[in-house]
């Protein structure tokens, strides 16, 4: 499933890019607005289609054929789903579902702050990273190989990129709500459910992909497709509507 979600996740990346408008190819309007932006670009399709249900049922075809293991045992769309949307705290980031993503997040960012600061030297950032992987997550990393050595960023000198992917997150759940508004939750979800991604797609193209830098900030572009700056309010509902529902707690 790590697989799967991951080739969800760099195809939304590709998609942007390849929704840029060509008739602009060379200038500066025609890139990406930012990297939060295209994050949200990627976290579209893997966790508000690729994690939903009807992107399963759509799918579960295909993925019987791939994994004939699973066809045999008989798993259903629904246990993908629910696999998919698992919500427990581990060490890595990359494999964090979305509750408990964000303190990852935060533990980096964090971390980054001290070390530009001064108050946190290099040698101490294996146990600085500990401390506050427990404090933040309840886990404990048992190396530095699964603690603060996972990600490459740091390694390459991306410091400062890590709050993307949670600026991504909620910019993406912002412009699907919107989407599936109006288009029509039904029609959209509709479509979906048969597998049907021309009308997302289509969307995101003509409101996102195509406009490219045309917008100076992500939030211009962010009010002038949903009608309002990023609002955090709309990624905390939704994740307590979409968990309350699977375990139960409504």
């Amino acid at each position: 499933m790590d697989a799967a979600m991951g080739v969800i996740h760099e195809v939304g990346h590709a998609l942007y890019e390849q929704g840029l408008n060509k008739q602009q190819d060379g200038l500066p309007v025609q890139r990406a607005l930012s990297m939060g932006i295209h994050e949200s670009q990627s976290l579209f399709w893997e966790r508000y289609m690729g994690q939903s249900l009807g992107f399963w049922e759509a799918n579960l075809d295909v993925f019987h054929e791939s994994f004939p293991v699973c066809k045999s045992q008989n798993v259903t769309a629904l246990d993908i789903y629910k696999c998919v949307n698992k919500a427990s705290a581990g060490c890595i980031r990359v494999d964090a579902d979305e509750l408990t993503y964000s303190m990852h997040v935060v533990l980096r960012f964090e971390l980054e702050k001290a070390l530009f600061d001064g108050s946190l030297e290099v040698e101490d950032l294996p146990a600085a990273w500990n401390m506050k992987m427990s404090e933040l997550l309840g886990v404990t990393p048992d190396t530095d190989k699964i603690g603060v050595l996972q990600d490459v960023h740091w390694s390459d000198g991306s410091f400062g990129y890590f709050p993307s992917y949670t600026i991504g997150a909620m910019y993406a759940v912002q412009f699907y709500e919107h989407a599936r508004g109006e288009i029509g939750e039904e029609n959209f979800d509709a479509a979906v459910n048969s597998g049907d991604f021309s009308l997302a797609r289509n969307w995101l193209c003509e409101k996102i992909h195509n406009v490219g830098s045309v917008y100076p900030s992500a939030d211009e572009l962010c009010l002038a497709v949903t009608g309002q700056k990023l609002n955090p309010d709309v990624y905390v509902t939704f994740l307590e509507e979409k968990y309350k529902g699977i375990y139960g707690l409504e």
